[in-house]
């Protein structure tokens, strides 16, 4: 081995010990300069005295690593990586290799090659993008962040239901909570109402892009690009806003994570299993929750604003369409063909638009100029099981919709633009 070899860490020593043995350097300073302990330099000069400068070349230079593995056994790796563990992160991957299939893999190899091979991802992709941080909103009822968690609560003692959350942005508390069938626009009317009626009115609900609080289609809904739950907050005087993403929203989406988790388990030790002794158990788990985990807001004034005499909660949160009233005093609504008692009033109305305002607890009303109008129904999607007793003027347009529902073939669904009606009770539109 020629000096041409050696690495500048060896050359560096070579000089010092050379000084060292002509005496020009003492053991103290060659050990300052090389950065090693006494006995190390001592150890060196040693061995330079007996075999020279190759005593100073590494014993490792020229051998193959240990590290270097076989192609095929980085394939075999790889292969089972793929097959069996490809949600593994490298450390339990390595493990399940050495303990279940006898390939002894370091981690740090394995890491290595899942990340070559596109198996696995760095710390830093895996982070995904990174949000700033939104600050809290100073005052109480200034923003309330509202969403539904669809979500087995009740474990195998019940179906799984959605729980409604409501949560102040500037302190992080439960404001309301309630169980529901799913997140449809009446359970989010009898949810918010309750709201109302318990704490006031706030600034703003601030919410996800749900087609409940925003019309997700061009052209949708009355053109107008509101929808029912939007209609009935502007109603009220309060604000609805969308977030763009649930980061945005994250104070409610961790607050889900620690309900599914906490609430879950509360309700198994309290012995719950259904919607009505869950939402009867909850005001007392939202208390403690708070006492927990509620923050003190940067402003005490709370922004909440009383209910105004004006403030017809019952009224405001209903599902409102419009329809025109036909020669013969009908119309149709979810499939029902609505027929209008005859009166001098009625007849006012015919080919004018009328209001179907429909309400929570399964009433109907249909009005005109805002007074209601008595009627009788036909539903078209129930089979005709007696006589049907009809003036001889309303036959046609009865006919019009036996023939219409006979060539739909068997009794279906309701209407894509009618509401969804699990959480509203008492209502006519069961399909037969």
């Amino acid at each position: 081995m020629t000096l041409y070899f050696m690495s500048d860490r060896e050359l560096t020593r070579l000089e010092v010990l050379r000084d060292l043995t002509s005496g020009r350097l003492t053991v103290a300073a060659a050990s300052e300069l090389l950065g090693l302990e006494r006995r190390q330099v001592l150890r060196l000069s040693k061995a330079y005295q007996q075999r020279g400068a190759t005593a100073l070349i590494s014993k490792k230079r020229g051998r193959t690593s240990n590290r270097a593995a076989p192609a095929e056994l980085k394939a075999q790796a790889l292969d089972l990586v793929r097959q069996k563990y490809a949600d593994f992160g490298p450390t339990l991957a390595a493990e399940k290799l050495r303990e279940v299939h006898s390939i002894y893999v370091g981690r740090e190899t394995l890491r290595t090659w899942m990340l070559e091979a596109g198996v696995w991802s760095d710390r830093q992709k895996r982070r995904g993008r990174v949000y700033q941080p939104r600050y809290r909103r100073e005052c109480v009822g200034e923003l309330i962040q509202v969403d539904g968690s669809d979500h087995f609560w009740f474990e195998d003692r019940a179906d799984s239901c959605t729980l409604l959350v409501f949560i102040d942005d500037a302190t992080s508390r439960l404001m309301h909570l309630q169980f529901v069938q799913s997140e449809s626009t009446f359970a989010y009317f009898n949810a918010t109402q309750r709201y109302l009626e318990a704490h006031g009115k706030p600034i703003a609900f601030y919410t996800d892009k749900h087609a409940v609080f925003r019309v997700n289609k061009p052209g949708g809904l009355h053109g107008d690009g509101m929808t029912q739950f939007g209609r009935a907050l502007k109603a009220l005087s309060i604000e609805i806003i969308c977030a763009n993403s649930s980061q945005a929203k994250g104070r409610v989406e961790r607050a889900n994570k620690t309900l599914q988790d906490r609430l879950v388990k509360e309700l198994r030790l309290a012995g719950v299993s259904s919607m009505d002794d869950g939402n009867a158990f909850l005001p007392s788990f939202m208390a403690d929750y708070n006492t927990r985990f509620a923050k003190a807001p940067f402003n005490d004034k709370d922004l909440h604003r009383p209910m105004a005499p004006r403030d017809r909660l019952d009224e405001a949160f209903t599902w409102r369409a419009e329809r025109t009233l036909s020669q013969s005093l009908t119309l149709q609504y979810d499939n029902i063909l609505f027929m209008i008692e005859p009166s001098e009033f009625a007849q006012g109305a015919i080919g004018r638009r009328v209001e179907v305002v429909d309400f929570p607890d399964g009433r109907l009303e249909i009005r005109y100029k805002g007074r209601s109008m008595p009627y009788r129904t036909f539903d078209k999607l129930r089979r005709v099981t007696e006589t049907a007793v009809i003036e001889n003027k309303r036959l046609g347009g009865l006919l019009t919709l036996i023939r219409q529902s006979q060539d739909a073939g068997p009794p279906g669904a309701r209407t894509s633009r009618g509401p969804k009606r699990r959480d509203q009770t008492n209502h006519m539109f069961g399909v037969g």
